[in-house]
């Protein structure tokens, strides 16, 4: 882009600042100058040059851009947040336009490098945002929350995670059984409101047009309005602009497919959503809806019919949690069993991709019921989160269990082993928080032989600041892992005699002597077939859980 007078200004507040770590975009435009002879200049939203070395709230240097500069802006979420300056000043002669194009091409990349590492940092953070809400939502769940406090931490967090200035949420009115009484769109009643006048919120007359925007939103789409005082669908544009209302971002809270209000936010200026935004509030919006509906199901657990509806709903929820299906990997053979004890369970697992490796998580969290089934959704929502951002996976678990300490109470707890697995290299690296040991089945000769993989650490969400160390283990062709939880070991038979440890082994042994062949699934099932013939009458006490992983033999 070429224009000497360009100074990019983003018009809602968005800076490159906000995304500065260690200043190298700086230092890199710098360099190329250097080699170049042409000087490349890092600008923010303003148009303030940004040196090298310079931190993140330094004033910068006012300078004008040179006619005939080339300007590469960098745009996230479609703000202008800074640009990278190719200042035409000591230009090269005609011969070496060529040089002169790469360095303007070398700008461009710069310019997109620097737009990926924000996009990224700005997603992270969406997610991070995301993540804390639900954290509040659980635990108001766990302590057993009211309606309206829930409801009134979601409408305080959307406005401050979506830097919006006013907002309310609005119900359905409920039926005997605790259940939204009616879809009809008219019969939506305040129950919390920030930065709005009583008038406003009071009035019957809807903001847009035939009641369009809540029919939208109660149906499960998110309605962004730019400019409110000239939008044809709105009704009440006067009203608006005595308000001091400027734009409007709106969702519904649906839950299981049935609508039970609405989030109305309001900025007080002109502003444009971005997709992000609109993701984000949606997802606030569902979130809201489920924690409502938690509230209102613990209110009524003393009725047999709703405290059996609210089970049923939570299971589901939680089996949705769970990997829809086992992943593949090429040289991978894996197989995976979660069986609960109730409805709701504390156990959990997960097989997921990170940067070509495999991501394995077994836990466990203390308790049963609701409550331990939010809990295992936070943890494993952190946890995976974390995941992304780093291969240390001692990094990982140091910071899942200190927002597990921050954000839960001193009963609530849980174990972890978390590992990933790289297909190419076979090698597995692993954490444990305080969780049962892996075992690795390797066969000798013509038998097979068991080793408990060493590790260990405390059990995740009692002291922050814990440290956890990652332990790595080769593996070989035609070796198999086993992961599990406490519940298959702790089962006990009809006298009291507990499984343990060391029966699932010669189970798993027995299994793999009998048939070296056996692939993961099958192994699996015999494990869970000889814990079944060992209980007996005795049932199930607690939550199983069992992950299995075989190296495949290379394929020539």
């Amino acid at each position: 882009m070429n224009n000497a007078d360009l100074n990019p200004v983003s018009a809602f507040g968005a800076s490159i600042r906000d995304y500065w770590t260690d200043g190298s975009v700086s230092a890199l435009c710098e360099s190329v100058s250097r080699l170049a002879g042409v000087t490349i200049e890092f600008r923010d939203e303003r148009g303030l040059v940004l040196p090298a070395g310079s931190l993140a709230d330094a004033p910068g240097i006012e300078k004008p851009i040179a006619k005939g500069s080339v300007v590469s802006p960098i745009l996230v979420e479609g703000n202008v947040i800074g640009s990278i300056v190719v200042d035409p000043s000591g230009e090269p002669d005609a011969d070496r336009s060529s040089e002169r194009r790469l360095v303007e091409r070398i700008a461009e990349l710069i310019a997109q490098t620097a737009i990926e590492r924000c996009s990224d940092v700005a997603e992270l953070r969406n997610r991070l945002e995301e993540i804390g809400l639900l954290y509040k939502l659980s635990s108001l769940l766990v302590r057993g929350g009211r309606v309206k406090d829930t409801l009134r931490v979601t409408l305080e967090s959307a406005i401050r995670i979506l830097n919006l200035d006013a907002g309310a949420v609005m119900l359905l009115p409920e039926d005997t059984e605790g259940l939204s009484r009616s879809e009809c769109e008219d019969e939506l009643e305040r129950t919390s409101s920030i930065g709005l006048s009583e008038s406003w919120v009071g009035s019957p007359i809807p903001l847009s047009k035939n009641r369009e925007f809540d029919r939208s939103c109660l149906a499960g789409e998110v309605i962004a309005v730019e400019d409110l005082q000239h939008d044809d669908r709105i009704l009440v544009p006067d009203e608006c602009r005595a308000e001091g209302l400027g734009s409007f971002l709106g969702t519904g809270m649906v839950f299981d497919g049935r609508p039970i209000g609405v989030i109305r936010l309001y900025a007080r200026s002109k502003r444009v959503f971005t997709s992000s935004e609109k993701a984000l509030i949606r997802s606030i919006g569902q979130s809201s809806a489920a924690a409502v509906e938690q509230a209102r199901m613990i209110k009524l657990r003393a009725r047999k019919r709703r405290t059996d509806r609210a089970l049923k709903v939570a299971g589901e929820v939680q089996k949705r949690m769970l990997p829809r299906e086992i992943p593949q990997y090429p040289g991978l053979d894996l197989a995976a069993r979660f069986r609960p004890s109730q409805t709701i369970s504390g156990d959990f697992y997960d097989l997921f991709p990170v940067r070509e490796k495999l991501g394995l998580l077994v836990g466990d969290v203390v308790g049963k019921g609701i409550g331990a089934g939010m809990l295992m959704s936070s943890v494993r929502a952190t946890l995976r989160a974390y995941a992304e951002l780093s291969d240390d996976l001692s990094r990982v678990m140091e910071r899942t269990n200190d927002a597990l300490c921050r954000d839960t109470t001193v009963n609530e707890f849980a174990t972890i082993w978390y590992g990933m697995l790289d297909p190419e290299t076979r090698e597995l690296t692993y954490t444990l928080a305080g969780h049962e040991h892996p075992v690795l089945f390797r066969r000798e000769g013509t038998r097979w032989t068991s080793t408990i993989l060493g590790g260990g650490g405390l059990v995740a969400g009692v002291i922050e600041g814990q440290q956890y160390a990652m332990e790595s283990v080769q593996l070989q062709e035609g070796d198999l892992v086993i992961a599990y939880t406490d519940g298959i070991t702790d089962a006990v038979c009809y006298q009291k005699t507990r499984f343990g440890r060391d029966r699932l082994i010669q189970a798993v042994l027995h299994s793999l002597n009998e048939q070296p062949d056996r692939d993961a699934n099958e192994v699996l099932e015999y494990a869970f077939w000889s814990l079944r013939q060992f209980s007996g009458l005795a049932g199930q006490a607690d939550d199983e859980t069992l992950v299995v992983i075989k190296i495949l033999p290379n394929q020539s």
